[in-house]
């Protein structure tokens, strides 16, 4: 890649790429802080899917990072945290996703991050105050909870919560994440959501797909059925 300046650019021509694995195997090739940077600055790009594969690239280079620096990985999980504290100045659009991506990819991240990611839901610890953020945490959880059920499953009571929002896309992403958890406790609530038209631009795969709030309920629901029957 191109030197420091032009790097922001090249990372953006990058992540239009469909080959996930080819986008990733160049990023994670390069100085992680360079790339890191880089990625994080693409986290407030116009375009929906470059920030959102922008946010699965530093997942994998962080993670990635763990196993090598441990604590040249804990730097940017901070980073990702100072984010979204208010004396911060920003909004902290991505961090919490990332944060996500990056315990999901991580175990030892995970150890170490995901009962922090999961404060963020909690109303008596860190929670986040901003819709927008909200969004961002209920995905980063799912993904979390794809990789283990468990670190997620005491906050399954604050993500069902958001299940009552108007926000189409809370309700999407908490659905997501609920059957990510796989516990019962959320079947009743996924069936209320069966019939829910709202519609969401839901990421996935390295690619975003529309799709409907009843869609994403039903597949949840679906999961926790088979895993029951499965004992």
């Amino acid at each position: 890649m191109a030197g420091t300046r032009a790097l922001k650019n090249d990372v953006r021509r990058l992540l239009s790429d469909p080959d996930r694995q080819r986008v990733l195997e160049t990023v994670s090739s390069q100085r992680p802080r360079r790339i890191i940077n880089a990625l994080i600055a693409r986290f407030y790009d116009e375009d929906a899917l470059v920030r959102w594969r922008a946010i699965a690239a530093a997942g994998a280079v962080v993670s990635g990072l763990a196993r090598k620096d441990r604590e040249s990985a804990r730097v940017v999980m901070r980073r990702f945290m100072w984010m979204l504290n208010d004396e911060s100045g920003g909004i902290g659009w991505g961090a919490p996703e990332a944060m996500g991506e990056t315990t999901a990819l991580s175990p030892a991240m995970a150890d170490e991050y995901g009962e922090i990611l999961c404060s963020f839901v909690y109303p008596d610890r860190n929670f986040l105050e901003h819709p927008g953020l909200q969004r961002g945490l209920l995905w980063g959880l799912g993904r979390l909870a794809q990789a283990c059920p468990q670190r997620v499953k005491e906050a399954l009571p604050h993500i069902l919560s958001f299940m009552k929002s108007k926000d189409p896309v809370h309700r999407g992403h908490a659905a997501w994440a609920a059957g990510n958890i796989k516990d019962p406790r959320a079947l009743k609530r996924l069936e209320l959501l069966f019939s829910d038209h709202g519609q969401l631009d839901f990421f996935e795969n390295w690619h975003i797909r529309r799709t409907r709030v009843a869609e994403l309920a039903r597949h949840a629901a679906g999961g926790i059925t088979r895993r029951e029957r499965q004992g």
